[in-house]
């Protein structure tokens, strides 16, 4: 295993990477998690620690707006492949849609980030990722997974997000079917990424929340519970 960021609670086949639950309320960002914002959009998405149903959870507020909260973290996901998270929407975007960029904004997405593996790219690739380390001081991800709780495309939808085919969002859920409720979803993050690139994943380099609703101009409320990377699917969790 390799981490490169403190704070991460691991019992054996579970590593613990948002525990929220355990966070006091009103503290934001939670310990080792920080601001995801984006350089042209200056309306951001507010994240406060509330209680929701007797213990503490994230809430996203989003009005015509897009900012994420992210933890920068490297996991190595042959290890670890599998990742568990708990999420509820109270709505969708009437104008959401998975294959344009003016409908790319969703009541709650997960992020797994990757990082820049100079072996896997061409050298032209290579020459940008060089120049954005010596302007930035690091370099980007190289890929992300991104789960969404879709508007209206079917669950299962894999598809490329409409700005960069570098993200590939899984619907994994989707509608106004479970609004409302808590949802604890699972998924094989190793495989999920073999599926959407064709080759084994190189170490996570974050993991992010984010609920944004800048290309719509809707509005969203969303909330987050605890995220966890466990070693199998039966893996006992904390």
């Amino acid at each position: 295993m390799v981490l490169s960021f403190a704070g991460v609670l691991h019992a054996g086949q579970v590593l613990t990477v948002a525990d929220f639950s355990r966070a006091d309320v009103g503290k934001t960002p939670p310990q080792y998690w920080e601001a995801l914002t984006f350089k042209k959009i200056t309306a951001h998405t507010i994240y406060e620690m509330v209680k929701d149903q007797g213990r503490t959870v994230i809430k996203a507020q989003s009005h015509a707006s897009a900012s994420g909260l992210i933890r920068k973290i490297r996991i190595d996901l042959k290890k670890y492949p599998v990742i568990q998270w708990q999420w509820k929407i109270t709505g969708i975007y009437k104008k959401g849609d998975v294959t344009i960029k003016s409908g790319d904004d969703y009541p709650a997405r997960i992020y797994v980030a990757f990082e820049y593996d100079p072996g896997r790219v061409g050298f032209w690739e290579k020459a940008k990722f060089e120049t954005i380390r010596l302007v930035y001081g690091q370099y980007p991800p190289v890929s992300s997974v991104t789960y969404i709780w879709a508007n209206h495309a079917p669950i299962g939808t894999r598809i490329p997000n409409p700005y960069t085919k570098r993200v590939m969002m899984i619907a994994v859920q989707s509608g106004v079917n479970k609004v409302g409720t808590w949802v604890t979803e699972e998924r094989n993050i190793y495989q999920d990424y073999v599926d959407s690139f064709g080759h084994s994943p190189p170490m996570t380099s974050g993991v992010a929340i984010m609920t944004d609703s800048d290309n719509t101009g809707e509005t969203a409320t969303a909330f987050y519970g605890d995220i966890i990377f466990k070693s199998s699917p039966g893996a006992a969790t904390p």
